[in-house]
Order: structure tokens, then C-alpha cells, then sequence
């Protein structure tokens, strides 16, 4: 991925403290190919603040998530994404992860032969200092109390990612990881996609049990019956790669009354 604007190197952090703490996303432009997806997109996430994006299919909501994630397939033509003043854009996608990026994603991928125990303690023993090595009684007794937070069973640990789960146990994997790694800011593609009424709720309340003033959460999602569960503090509406609309939980239940039709027209 390249930005047309290098901006900031990596790791450089802008010194206007009234910037640091969220996550910036400024006149964003990105295709994949020819084709232009997000259209000038600018969106602030201030640690702490939980925000959703909603919006009509084809409007660019998942196309932003893989965009700050770093996906390959996505060219980033304009702008710029500063997440408490680095320059996102210029990090490699591990190097994303390791200063603070979560992507819960909306079809998670499965990881025959490496367990979840196993992937979890990688994963976080590559944020460690060289050298550093985990403490397997404690990180089992972590694992644990999340996965009961998440109503999992503790075979969970021992199968391979994703490989067989359900729908909806593929999710809670996801927040599992998300609860486990600890991260400055959280993206939730699509989380309720698939899931029934019972795992939304758990789900949610996984999420709301790791909200505070240090981590940002990003909820894209297409419905309100997920913002039933997890409140936003500000609700966005994106469409044809823009934001048209910002609002307070509110205008979700409006949109939920509504449709789309009458902000498209009004854009």
C-alpha cells in the first residue's frame, strides 16, 4: 500500500498533545485497481469513545477496515490515517498490529494445526521485548478468565483457529483475541453478521467489558440491533465512500425507521 502523501515516518510522533490520543483519519482515498472506493473519507476516534459506521452495501465500510489494516489489495491514493500521532499508513501490517490496530473481521479465516492457545501466546509474545519470554502459568490464567467472559469452553484452546467453529463461535474467537491482546484501537467488521440473538449478546458484552478510556472501538455494521447492545457514542454514515451523516445513537434508530433513501437523497 502507498499513500501519494508520504507524510510522517514511522514511529514519529506529532508533538500538538491535543492530537495524540485517537485515531485520524484525514480526506482518505483508496481503490482497489481501477476502482475508487473511499472518496475523501474523514473520521476522528478519540481513545475511549465507541463509534459506528453504518451505511447502504458497496458504500466503502469494509473496504476502510481493510485499508487500515494494511491489505494488500488496496492502494491508498490520498490522505492520511494518524493513530496517536504515527503515521499509520507508512507501517508495515505487523508493525500496525504491534503499535495497537485490532481488525475483528467480518468472515475469519480458519488456521488448520495451530491451536488457539498457541496462536495467542505468538501473538503476544511478538509484542514482548527481545528475550522477554511469557509466563505460561499466567498466561493461561488470563486465557482463562477471558474465555469465561466469553462463555467459551477451555477445549477451545486446543483446536486449530477457527477450523470447524460455528459462526458465531468464529466471532467470539475474534473478541477473544481482541480481549487478549489488549489493543489502543479496535475495528469490528461486521461482528453481528451471522450470529443469533444469544451470541450477540455475548459478544457484546465482551466488548463492553474491555471499554475504558484507553481503547477506541471502530463498530461497522449494517443494522441497529448490534448498537441495541454495544451504545455507540457517535454514529457515522458512510455512503459512496464518504461520510454523509454524524450523530449520536440516535440517528441509528433513525436509520433503522428510515432506510438509507432519504440521507442518500439529502447528500
Amino acid at each position: 500500500m502507498r499513500p501519494v502523501r508520504p507524510g510522517r515516518p514511522p514511529g514519529q510522533f506529532i508533538q500538538n498533545s491535543a492530537m495524540i490520543m485517537k485515531l485520524e483519519i484525514k480526506d482518505l482515498h483508496a481503490c482497489i485497481g481501477e476502482r475508487e472506493i473511499l472518496k475523501g473519507l474523514s473520521l476522528e476516534i478519540p481513545k475511549g469513545q465507541v463509534h459506528a459506521i453504518m451505511g447502504p452495501n458497496g458504500s466503502g465500510k469494509s473496504t476502510l477496515s481493510k485499508v487500515l489494516a494494511g491489505h494488500e489489495d488496496y492502494t491508498v491514493t490520498g490522505g492520511e490515517v494518524l493513530m496517536d500521532g504515527q503515521n499509520l499508513l507508512e507501517m508495515e501490517v505487523d508493525a500496525r498490529s504491534r503499535a495497537g490496530l485490532f481488525l475483528a473481521f467480518q468472515y475469519p479465516i480458519e488456521i488448520p494445526g495451530v491451536s488457539n492457545a498457541n496462536f495467542l501466546r505468538a501473538a503476544l509474545q511478538a509484542r514482548l521485548p527481545k528475550g522477554e519470554q511469557i509466563d505460561a502459568v499466567k498466561f493461561y490464567q488470563r486465557l482463562y478468565q477471558k474465555m469465561d467472559m466469553l462463555k467459551m469452553d477451555r477445549s477451545f484452546t486446543a483446536r486449530s483457529v477457527n477450523e470447524g467453529f460455528s459462526g458465531g463461535e468464529k466471532k467470539r474467537n475474534e473478541i477473544l483475541q481482541m480481549a487478549m491482546l489488549e489493543p489502543q484501537y479496535a475495528i469490528l467488521d461486521e461482528t453481528d453478521s451471522g450470529l443469533d440473538i444469544d451470541a450477540l449478546k455475548v459478544v457484546a458484552d465482551g466488548v463492553n467489558a474491555m471499554r475504558g478510556p484507553d481503547l477506541g472501538i471502530l463498530v461497522i455494521t449494517h443494522y441497529q440491533r448490534l448498537l441495541d447492545y454495544i451504545k455507540p457514542d457517535v454514529v457515522h454514515v458512510l455512503a459512496d465512500g464518504r461520510i454523509i451523516r454524524t450523530g449520536g445513537p440516535e440517528l441509528a434508530l433513525e436509520l433503522e425507521e428510515k432506510g438509507y433513501d432519504w440521507l442518500l437523497k439529502a447528500a
